[in-house]
């Protein structure tokens, strides 16, 4: 499925939705829009809702600032997170598309090692129409791309894979970095362009950066949320994180694949360190018992939907990390109440995101 021959349609152009998180004017767009065009835009205007922004002639887009969100979610508005990108998951709620795919403001187009321009959401698209493997790892990653297969000792009852949920893209130029890492190698780049895929195993957490980023709504999308962060709250910057682990999680539970690598784009801005650090000093600390609870953590059998397996880790969340900041009980709120959000946008959300277990497991 990862051949790059060009088609005269272009893949899902109506399944499929760009949800971009934004305070300013979209002139990167330009770069984009020979890959961008053909689709319907979902811009999320961040901070002050008065402020205008400008979208480059050409493009089919809706865009939502904070007075909208609190017009179509009333009191529920409170689970979006308001100064922080985490307001992107806002845009995810309010599709009615297939797939999203999510991009930050200061990504541009990257360019392959022979100077090809990489069409990121092309190669998105093709890891979300192939299977993933997370029961059994191939050495040759993955085994679904052409010139691929199986390696031998791979059980061939296993070969048919899991539906792919989640495309994680990565980036040249200014990797993800945070900010402790950002302060000592501040002139540090990413030159690497590895030409690989692959599923990331069961049981595996992985940091989830969501400035290229695409995924199956359907199968996956409410448990998509960027938690609680920004403005008013004690963190930042672990918005995609979040959404990462309790995604990945509950992506385990109801045997759903996760891939990463493939597509590169070129990420031209390094955010102030200092910013940074004042936004993730809280994660920091927490993040070393956040992280043990996800890889602890288990869903009853009984739980089938993504809905169902999202409001228990809230009750989790609520339990088990409430004791290191009230943040926490605050944040498992959030998530009941996005859930809710969700259900009241989509209702026929949770029937869409019903999977069988038994087929599942079966694979």
């Amino acid at each position: 499925m990862a051949g790059s021959s060009a088609t005269a349609t272009p893949l899902l152009k109506d399944e499929l939705d760009i949800v971009i998180p934004t305070i300013r004017n979209l002139d990167f767009l330009e770069m984009w829009r020979p890959f961008f065009q053909p689709y319907h835009l979902i811009i999320v205007q961040d901070g002050d809702p008065s402020k205008t922004i400008n979208v480059p002639e050409g493009f089919d887009y809706e865009l939502y600032n904070r007075n909208d969100i609190n017009r179509i979610l009333g009191p529920k508005a409170s689970c979006i997170s308001f100064k922080d990108s985490a307001c992107r998951c806002f845009g995810y709620m309010v599709s009615k598309k297939k797939y999203i795919y999510t991009i930050d403001d200061d990504c541009f187009v990257a360019k392959d090692p022979s100077g090809k321009d990489i069409n990121a959401l092309e190669q998105h698209i093709k890891n979300l129409l192939c299977p993933s493997t997370p029961h059994f790892f191939n050495t040759l990653y993955d085994p679904y791309r052409e010139g691929a297969d199986f390696v031998r000792g791979y059980p061939f009852s296993m070969r048919e894979g899991a539906a792919t949920a989640v495309s994680h893209g990565l980036w040249l130029n200014i990797p993800d970095y945070d900010a402790p890492t950002q302060l000592v190698k501040p002139r540090e780049r990413n030159t690497r362009y590895v030409d690989a895929v692959m599923t990331i195993p069961k049981g595996t957490l992985f940091p989830m950066c969501g400035m290229n980023l695409a995924f199956n709504r359907e199968l996956i999308g409410p448990a998509m949320y960027f938690g609680l962060m920004g403005d008013g709250q004690p963190i930042g910057r672990y918005d995609d994180m979040w959404a990462g682990w309790c995604t990945k999680v509950i992506c385990d539970h109801l045997g759903l694949g996760i891939k990463t690598g493939l597509p590169y784009i070129w990420h031209s801005k390094a955010s102030n360190p200092f910013v940074n650090l004042k936004k993730e000093y809280k994660g920091i600390y927490w993040q070393e018992e956040i992280i043990p609870f996800f890889q602890a953590v288990t869903l009853p059998k009984e739980c089938i939907t993504v809905q169902q397996c999202y409001i228990e880790l809230a009750k989790q969340v609520k339990e088990k990390l409430s004791n290191i900041d009230p943040y926490f009980t605050k944040l498992a709120e959030a998530m009941a109440t996005w859930i809710e959000a969700w259900d009241e946008l989509n209702p026929t959300g949770e029937n869409l995101a019903k999977l069988s277990i038994s087929n599942d497991k079966a694979k």
